[in-house]
């Protein structure tokens, strides 16, 4: 494993203790002395996770993975929610970001990439329909019903309702959790056998330490990174600013997370590319939105979760073509192209709603 993988988590939280200590200001520098530790200590975290993920095997090394990126997605999004004046709309522009990235960006990548060098790749259908179904289910509730309740429609949604949706989200994710690792496990499960032997127990503790302490870092260096990029995008003069910042912050944390399952799929390991780049969209819209809603009300803080008409548009797309694009069990290139165009234009229209 790579030297910066032990140096940076400890350069990250001796940043964060020290900065905290001596009250260094938040001004551009340090904000972005702040960013680079804690991508450091994301990617730090990343390539732990997948040498834990490596002893333990599919399905479950997936977890690790997918919640670790949700533990550090869920800290920076926090400490934007409570820094300045709050976002009453990141917690939704957030998941819709992660739904977009994953579903457009992070599988075209992958599908494209794979079939550029293997030609067509399969995958175990029954596994991706299982992440489909649920993604698909949670994204409506959580994105598009609370709009079109009674509460809704006539001003905010009611808590009852936003409590409710909340509940069936986890209890969804929770479902899913447990057909993936207990009953429906080979439906997520690679063919064929890994090339490398799987970590010592030694090196694999040592990965434990570490993750946790690349993990520390992350929490402890969110909110100075929140200031940073609120102020950054606050120099735009944007339509959207909440749209930015959360495409920004998932960008920035899913950037490991992807480089993973773009390795995955040029191994022509397509279905853990699959379970890494679909796990952490569910993982995000499956924890992070209760999370972060739960957080607003306790707090006092508004959480806002309809999107607007044409974010709604782009998310049922992304939704459908996902279910098109692995209907067949085969993937080919002209499929990752169709993802990726959608991708460019979600993109497009967080500077141009």
């Amino acid at each position: 494993m790579a030297r910066y993988a032990y140096f940076l988590p400890i350069a990250a939280v001796l940043g964060a203790v020290l900065g905290r200590a001596l009250h260094v200001p938040l001004d551009d520098l340090g904000a972005g002395v702040a960013t680079l530790l804690l991508l450091g200590a994301a990617f730090s975290a990343v390539q732990h996770a997948e040498r834990i993920s490596a002893r333990l095997g599919q399905p479950y090394g997936t977890l690790v993975l997918t919640f670790s990126v949700t533990l550090i997605e869920v800290s920076v999004l926090m400490s934007l929610m409570l820094n300045s004046t709050g976002n009453p709309t990141l917690a939704r522009e957030a998941v819709l970001s992660t739904v977009m990235f994953v579903l457009t960006g992070v599988v075209g990548l992958c599908l494209l990439m794979g079939a550029l060098r293997h030609y067509e790749q399969e995958i175990r259908q029954q596994g991706v329909s299982g992440y489909l179904s649920v993604i698909i289910a949670i994204s409506v509730l959580a994105l598009v019903l609370p709009e079109v309740t009674r509460g809704g429609l006539v001003g905010a949604p009611l808590k009852i309702d936003v409590f409710v949706i909340m509940v069936a989200v986890v209890l969804l994710y929770g479902s899913f959790l447990f057909m993936q690792t207990v009953r429906y496990k080979a439906h997520y499960l690679e063919g064929g056998e890994s090339l490398h032997a799987p970590p010592s127990r030694r090196a694999t503790l040592i990965s434990i330490v570490f993750l946790l302490i690349s993990l520390a870092g992350v929490v402890l260096l969110s909110d100075r990174v929140a200031a940073g990029v609120e102020h950054l995008v606050s120099l735009g003069h944007l339509a959207d600013p909440d749209a930015v910042i959360g495409a920004v912050v998932v960008a920035m944390l899913l950037l490991p997370e992807t480089l993973t399952a773009l390795r995955a799929a040029r191994r022509n390991q397509l279905q853990q590319a699959l379970n890494t780049a679909l796990g952490s969209g569910l993982a995000t819209i499956g924890l992070t939105m209760p999370v972060m809603v739960a957080i607003g009300y306790l707090i006092g803080q508004e959480v806002q979760l309809s999107l607007d008409p044409e974010d709604r548009i782009q998310l049922l797309l992304a939704l459908v073509l996902s279910v098109v694009s692995f209907g067949t069990g085969k993937t080919n290139a002209l499929t990752g192209l169709v993802h990726l165009v959608l991708f460019l234009v979600y993109v497009m229209t967080l500077f141009s709603p």
